[in-house]
């Protein structure tokens, strides 16, 4: 009878802790960005340095890491990306680094169901690039894959731990898509709002300048007093070398968006060009 009792507790022992949910040591994180028009999704393990040597000591050098702890660190891509210089196409892959001292290798795998460096196969692989690491004054606890240094198209991506960071580049493949999509929308009756948006995009984008300043030009005669339209061909202007032209054509904006119930900074913005131009 004891006996059973006993294995009775010891089960229901186990049943109620199986049940108990325990902080994990290293917690799991996703971070989702949008670079250009799709999204890069990470999927990783943030180990903390818990008064640890971080590189060279837990994490030795000049060999495989799996880039945090438990599963590999997984980096999923909406659309085609260049990956530090290197054309990775859509979809998910582990991302390995080998850390070292003064250099950094950055590998991308096709195989996204590892947990660590055994079962690695180069075959698999579709990027290694090398980077050289950074020694920061900032300590970073908990290890850390972020996005930064933002452009229409592109972001840096970082490794922080300790006090190393590590950055990457990468770049949508996507703005030829955009392009496209801008040029075909403009044969179909468009509205002075799309002409407005192709301008600036192309004005910001593409070395297509003279379209860009085509399309603005459309847009205003639709919308003549609409003064952030002709802010943005005076810088259009400016780009295309036109500075004694878009020094007057931004003084004639400000003489419009003064009247306005609210310039929405226009006119700042306007004094600002008018002052950059004449500084060269």
């Amino acid at each position: 009878m004891k006996k059973i009792i006993l294995l009775s507790a010891v089960l229901c022992y186990s049943y109620i802790t199986a049940q108990i949910k325990t902080p994990q040591p290293s917690p799991t994180a996703t971070i989702i960005q949008k670079i250009g028009i799709s999204n890069v999704t990470i999927d990783y393990s943030r180990p903390g340095v818990k008064k640890r040597e971080i590189f060279g000591g837990l994490v030795a050098y000049n060999e495989m890491w799996r880039t945090g702890a438990n599963k590999a660190t997984k980096i999923t891509f909406e659309e085609n990306f260049i990956f530090g210089g290197v054309k990775v196409k859509k979809g998910s892959y582990s991302l390995f680094t080998i850390p070292g001292k003064k250099e950094w290798n950055i590998l991308l795998n096709q195989e996204t169901e590892l947990w660590g460096p055994a079962k690695y196969n180069e075959e698999n692989e579709v990027v290694r690039i090398t980077v050289s690491p950074k020694e920061t004054k900032d300590f970073t606890e908990s290890f850390t894959i972020d996005f930064g240094n933002f452009k229409s198209f592109s972001a840096v991506l970082s490794l922080k731990w300790a006090n190393t960071l590590v950055n990457i580049e990468i770049e949508s493949m996507a703005a030829k898509k955009v392009q496209n999509n801008f040029k075909e929308l403009l044969t179909k009756g468009p509205s002075a709002n799309d002409f407005y948006n192709g301008a600036k995009f192309f004005a910001d984008n593409t070395s297509e300048h003279e379209l860009a300043l085509e399309w603005i030009n459309v847009a205003i005669e639709k919308k003549p007093n609409a003064f952030w339209m002709m802010y943005h061909k005076a810088r259009i202007l400016s780009i295309l070398g036109n500075d004694k032209e878009a020094v007057i054509f931004a003084e004639k904006t400000i003489s419009i968006a003064s009247e306005a119930e609210d310039d929405f900074g226009y006119t700042f913005r306007c004094k600002n060009l008018i002052n950059d131009i004449k500084s060269k």
